[in-house]
């Protein structure tokens, strides 16, 4: 199974008018790059079966650039387990509920979306930040216990795809 963590990507500072932290949208530069990031992550992200996002405006934006990017034409679905402050404990039971789909993207927040990629990687935190748009691919083929898990790829915004991190 291969999971890509991905951080929502940049969100306006003032949400809508009458609207409160869960109704900031992305912001039309942040749309632009993070089609662009996540087109250049095509190859590397084939054959995704499922995205999930959290239910947060932004993530949910994020999670229709992603798919339209990869030309993702399988599920796009809300999951309130994805919400920013969920304990990872949360994601562990959500990925074991999606255990048997070959390839997943979870769409969410920082601390949460590093903080997981640590715990499935058997890192006390995770070496790299975790800024919006930021994209953590892991193999879970060994399992999905913390510690079996092995790093695909790190591609933060902007910036070269690493291999590894440390």
């Amino acid at each position: 199974m291969k999971l890509y963590l991905v951080r929502h990507a940049d969100a306006e500072v003032e949400p809508a008018e009458g609207m409160g932290d869960e109704g900031r949208s992305l912001t039309s530069k942040a749309r632009a790059t993070a089609l662009a990031h996540f087109g250049a992550l095509s190859e590397r992200m084939a054959g995704l079966h499922v995205v999930l996002a959290s239910p947060l405006v932004r993530t949910v934006q994020t999670a229709q650039l992603l798919s339209l990017a990869l030309r993702h034409e399988g599920p796009l679905r809300v999951h309130r387990s994805l919400q920013p402050e969920m304990p990872v404990g949360k994601l562990d039971m959500l990925l074991a509920d999606l255990a048997g789909d070959a390839s997943l993207a979870l769409v969410g927040h920082q601390p949460v979306m590093g903080a997981f990629a640590a715990h499935l990687l058997g890192l006390p935190t995770f070496p790299r930040p975790v800024q919006p748009g930021t994209v953590v691919g892991l193999d879970l083929s060994a399992g999905i216990s913390p510690g079996q898990a092995k790093l695909l790829f790190y591609a933060a915004l902007g910036q070269p795809v690493l291999e590894a991190v440390g």
